[in-house]
């Protein structure tokens, strides 16, 4: 079966850490409401990689920060669609007004298409 998953890395202050996690746990309830198969938000603890860029030097993190790598998977680009567009328009996703615990400037995300998986 071919899925679809949109990736974010976000750097944050971690003293930010409990508010985005907040905010998360209402994400991730919103989106598996409306069909999304898998939902992801996981913390930076090892970020110091012997091999490539690592994500310290490539999101240039600073030494109060860490980075958040989420994930939500979907059965398909066509689900994706359809369950951002009502994720975007359920209430409870309004952010006017609201104090992100994340610079915006810094957050990354992109839609990818699977090429391996294994259960």
């Amino acid at each position: 079966m071919a899925k679809y998953v949109d990736g974010y890395i976000i750097p944050i202050k971690k003293k930010n850490v409990k508010a985005y996690k907040k905010m998360a746990t209402l994400g991730c309830n919103v989106w598996m409401e409306h069909g999304a198969l898998d939902y992801y938000e996981c913390i930076g603890e090892n970020l110091k990689s012997e091999w490539g860029l690592g994500f310290t030097k490539m999101c240039k993190l600073k030494p109060d920060e860490t980075v958040i790598f989420a994930y939500v998977v979907y059965k398909s680009k066509a689900d994706r669609k359809k369950i951002n567009a009502q994720v975007m328009t359920d209430p409870r996703m309004n952010i006017e007004g609201m104090t992100m615990p994340f610079d915006g400037k810094r957050f990354s995300v992109g839609g990818f298409d699977v090429l391996v998986s294994a259960k």
